[in-house]
């Protein structure tokens, strides 16, 4: 059995072997059948050459049963599901759902052979699923690429492969060697630190940027080379290799390949997200390519009131709402009207009157309204701008076009301001109560 690509096992366990599917460095895979349930399966079997070194045999073994044993524990659409595993004579095999048709998204990743832009972004989305899922089980896979990812004929997507797979809690980060495939690692991974589902992030940012681009960002002649462009530079821009595409994408890349794991998205299901409102917004709303509108997104991204919004949750605000101008001594909000608008001030002061009475003076980063638009109420005091203003305007009709963490994040804002404002109040109220 030294050469598997000259003799096919007939039989392995209770599977008819009927062919070979394919195979890798590692590993065969052949398509089998199992006649208890009467249905095909993939069985990969181990290469025999790498259990006759007794040193490193049992490691070996150790690594291809811990991808039955993890996905064993992934029960997802997304995730290639593992039926069994088992010893046959000296064969080490493992029994997998077979996808008929099936091929990797390694197929789509040369520059002649690129997908559309929204059947990208919708495969990454699955695979954000399937990672989301796997980290919620504490699974990090460590080794997603695009050859690890397969495609059936329907383009639904399995992510398989968990051989390096590791068990870690979210509290925890654990230090691992080197292993894996260089031009999809983390700068943790490359560092030998410790890795987190940030780091599977990551390396799916490096898929993405590949599907899209048709290269990998970062390449190198040697390995040393290749580490330290990882640690050190940054991806050269997707519009260096393919015009045409949303920009809001550059920002999804860049905060997927962040060097620092905190500057990076916190989960899968944060960078699905955002996914789906890129390509959202590119068809059908704000093109972010206009000048006007990228000078908008600049203020809001500088602006303190939206410091925790995502780059594509700003793209949102910007497309579903309106911005206004005032001048000194303009009423911006009259006390006693009934409007359910909130404002947000982009530049510029203004003063909040109630009963002929300054009460407060507001600035850049600071909202108003927000009484009015949840209680749908007559406004309790008038605004009026004591210098230039800039002002974003946002209305309950137009907040329904945002997604629903969009909308949450606002929401967090103004639960944030509402308590600062509670708490100045006791805290006024406190000094004038007190004994001279």
């Amino acid at each position: 059995m030294e050469d598997m690509g000259k003799l096919i096992p007939e039989k392995l366990g209770k599977y008819e072997i009927k062919g070979e599917l394919g195979r890798g460095s590692m590993a065969v895979v052949y398509l089998g059948h199992d006649p208890f349930i009467d249905r095909s399966v993939a069985v990969k079997v181990a290469l025999p050459k790498y259990l006759q070194d007794p040193e490193t045999s049992g490691q070996f073994k150790e690594m291809f049963f811990n991808e039955a044993r993890i996905s064993g524990m992934t029960d997802n659409r997304f995730i290639l599901p593992v039926y069994d595993a088992g010893i046959e004579g000296d064969l080490l095999y493992i029994v997998m759902e077979h996808i008929e048709g099936a091929r990797t998204l390694k197929e789509y990743c040369s520059p002649d052979k690129l997908l559309p832009v929204e059947k990208v972004l919708e495969l990454i989305y699955k695979c954000c699923r399937g990672l989301e899922y796997a980290h919620s089980r504490d699974v990090i896979h460590r080794d997603i690429k695009p050859s690890n990812i397969l495609l059936a004929d329907d383009m639904d997507v399995r992510i398989a492969d968990f051989g390096i797979a590791q068990i870690i809690r979210p509290e925890e980060t654990q230090v691992m060697e080197m292993i894996g495939s260089p031009r999809y690692m983390s700068p943790e991974q490359v560092n030998e630190e410790g890795i987190s589902h940030q780091t599977d992030i990551y390396s799916l940012g490096v898929v993405l940027y590949e599907l899209l681009t048709g290269h990998t960002p970062f390449d190198a002649d040697s390995l040393g080379a290749l580490v330290n462009r990882i640690q050190n530079e940054e991806a050269p821009l997707l519009s260096a290799y393919r015009d045409g595409l949303p920009p809001q994408l550059e920002m999804v890349i860049k905060r997927a390949l962040a060097k620092k794991r905190d500057l990076r998205y916190p989960t899968a299901m944060d960078l699905a997200s955002d996914l789906v409102l890129a390509f959202r917004h590119q068809k059908h709303m704000v093109v972010a390519g206009d000048s006007d509108n990228q000078e908008k997104f600049r203020r809001l991204k500088q602006n303190v009131f939206f410091r925790d919004f995502f780059d594509s949750e700003i793209w949102e605000v910007i497309s579903a709402s309106e911005w206004a101008e005032a001048h000194p001594e303009e009423v911006l909000v009259s006390e006693g009207e009934i409007d359910d608008s909130f404002y947000v001030i982009i530049k510029g002061q203004v003063k909040v009157i109630k009963g002929g009475r300054t009460l407060a003076r507001l600035g850049e980063g600071d909202s108003f309204g927000e009484m009015a638009y949840f209680s749908k109420s007559e406004r309790t005091a008038s605004i009026v701008a004591t210098e230039d203003v800039m002002l974003l305007k946002v209305n309950s009709t137009l907040i329904e076009k945002v997604s629903q963490n969009c909308q949450i994040r606002f929401m967090r804002v103004f639960l944030q301001t509402l308590i600062g404002r509670l708490a100045a109040t006791s805290d006024l109220l406190a000094h004038k109560d007190a004994p001279e």
